[in-house]
């Protein structure tokens, strides 16, 4: 709970106009709005009652802008900072270009909330690792965006530090918007985003570390060590498959019979009892979730094997509490539809038909006219 003598402390150590930003995983944060009374996902605040007012309509809240859900994210956590005297904006940013196998700097006169806006003004640069930025990158930069020799100098030193930074911790994006020119003359970054290579993992423990999980991701995260892949959807039907190409063709099918799949779980060669325990766990936690169809084509995984892990992770889960469709074609299909048949678990169904288990699995959502 936040407090006037908390957010008054500290807007007095800013030692004057400050400004509140909403702590969200999404852009556009400056033209976005809270539900809470419109206003935007920053904010300059002058003094400390107008401080702890905009937090109190910020914390709690749900801020929409263009990359966030309709119904917009949650801000649990605000940052405080100095208003700073700006003269001008700029966007810098590097990333990679995969057209042409290369690092890419992108460099923009028009930074923050504008840079989307005026997609002319963004130069496009390749550069190296290994040679950084060279004199005719500089020379380019200084003609395109007019910083005078001394302007420069500062630019440049920001540009080497990026690349640094680029290349030590395994970034696939470092994005400063805005970098700033104060009416002092000064440069100073604003804000930034960071993207990392996830294959370097091992090599950034620390960065990766830091970072922080919603309940969903985390449970996302769980599912990845046991080897499954899982990614929410919009939709009220359960899915469990091996394959990305059978999930998203189930994800297909059931679009085409009128529902819609709340998740996309490829448990791949991963069909054990503790994975489908934590798979079936997960989805029927999901309030929205309202059946659940496996649909697995045994190749290398036996069918046999998947209904065996089937049958126990529902004994040791107590049963399913919504309906559940399975449908198993490939090796020792028809064993396995039998253990299953042979079960006697209430709410669990077979089916040997790809396109008669899709329409089983919508014919059983609520809701949802076939």
């Amino acid at each position: 709970m936040i407090t006037w003598r908390s957010i008054a402390r500290t807007f007095q150590r800013q030692h004057g106009p400050s400004v509140i930003k909403a702590q969200v995983l999404a852009g556009g944060r400056g033209k976005g709005k809270f539900n809470s009374d419109g206003k935007s996902g920053a904010r300059r605040v002058d003094s400390p009652d107008e401080a702890f007012k905009s937090a109190t309509n910020m914390l709690g809240h749900y801020l929409t802008t263009a990359q966030t859900p309709e119904d917009g994210l949650r801000v649990d956590k605000l940052y405080i900072t100095k208003a700073m005297s700006i003269a001008q904006e700029f966007y810098f940013a590097m990333t990679f270009d995969r057209q042409h196998i290369s690092p890419v700097l992108l460099v923009s006169s028009s930074g923050g909330t504008d840079v989307e806006s005026n997609v002319d003004k963004l130069h496009k640069l390749q550069f190296g690792l290994s040679t950084g930025i060279t004199d005719e990158i500089d020379a380019y930069i200084q003609a395109e965006l007019g910083f005078s020799d001394v302007e420069m100098e500062d630019v440049h030193r920001i540009l080497v530090q990026m690349v640094k930074l680029f290349k030590e911790k395994d970034a696939t994006l470092l994005e400063l918007n805005p970098l700033v020119r104060t009416e002092e003359g000064e440069f100073v970054c604003l804000d930034a985003k960071f993207g990392f290579d996830n294959l370097a993992r091992y090599r950034q423990e620390e960065i990766f570390s830091l970072e922080e999980r919603s309940p969903e991701e985390e449970e996302e995260h769980q599912l990845a060590k046991l080897g499954l892949s899982y990614v929410r959807l919009e939709g009220n039907i359960g899915n469990i498959v091996n394959g990305a190409g059978l999930a998203m063709a189930t994800n297909d099918i059931i679009s085409l019979y009128g529902g819609k799949c709340a998740n996309f779980l490829d448990v791949g060669g991963a069909a054990t009892k503790e994975a489908l325990s934590k798979a079936f766990g997960i989805l029927e936690r999901d309030q929205r979730v309202k059946v659940i169809l496996v649909n697995i084509y045994g190749g290398i995984v036996r069918c046999d094997m998947i209904a065996e892990s089937i049958v126990a992770a529902a004994t040791e889960m107590g049963g399913f509490k919504c309906p559940v469709v399975v449908r198993l074609q490939g090796t020792n299909s028809e064993k396995g539809l039998k253990l299953i048949e042979q079960s006697g678990l209430d709410n669990l169904v077979v089916e040997a038909e790809f396109e008669k288990a899709a329409q089983m699995i919508v014919k059983h959502t609520p809701g949802v006219e076939f």
